[in-house]
């Protein structure tokens, strides 16, 4: 499986953008410091979806900064992305791995009880959504806040990417909990400068390691 050590995890929302260009925002973030990209556009047709991939995807291989795809395995794989995230209501992460075996592959945990599953146990990463509640997801079941963290950390040594409702003022908590890297949507979409917030909160990443 492929070494997952990436720190600031863009999760892409075009709504989050805020009518700002998607594509500066993203390029703009890389360039403040995010090292990885998940595209997440819940709303787009897969053709489209596809298409967009394509275009992100060229932008970011020039700063060498790989690209997820969330949930629809087709698109990650046509598009040649790094891999796929997936929560439990889409593809298991063991039927990706069969059928895609090189790929990223990171999975969402919902309740503890899922971190000794199958699934789990075949994921390059796992993710923990939400760590505070978010506008941006409401489909979700418990709020793990740092205590969820801590208690996850001390039973897994997989790489814990936390994500909801992540900003530069709580960043340094989160690594503190022993979360491996931080997933933001709005506080990097949708703020007035990108690059400069992701800078920000990159920092408090690598301050508190």
């Amino acid at each position: 499986m492929p070494a997952f050590n990436h720190k600031l995890y863009l999760v892409t929302d075009q709504q989050a953008c805020l009518g700002k260009d998607f594509f500066k925002v993203v390029e703009s973030a890389v360039k403040g410091g995010v090292d990885i990209v998940q595209i997440r556009e819940k709303e787009l047709q897969e053709k489209d979806f596809l298409k967009k991939t394509l275009q992100l995807k060229e932008l970011l291989d020039k700063y060498n900064v790989p690209l997820i795809v969330n949930d629809v395995l087709s698109v990650a794989m046509h598009g040649r992305t790094a891999g796929i995230h997936v929560g439990n209501s889409d593809l298991s992460p063991v039927m990706i791995r069969m059928q895609w075996p090189e790929s990223v592959l990171g999975y969402s945990l919902e309740h503890l009880d899922q971190l000794s599953t199958s699934n789990a146990m075949v994921a390059d990463y796992i993710a923990l959504s939400p760590v505070f509640a978010t506008p941006t997801k409401q489909d979700t079941i418990i709020e793990w806040g740092l205590d969820g963290i801590i208690k996850v950390r001390s039973l897994t040594k997989y790489p814990l990417v936390a994500i909801g409702n992540v900003h530069a003022a709580n960043a340094a908590a989160i690594i503190h909990a022993g979360a491996n890297c931080l997933a933001v949507v709005s506080a990097i979409c949708s703020a007035d400068d990108p690059e400069k917030a992701a800078a920000v909160i990159r920092n408090e990443i690598e301050k508190s390691i």
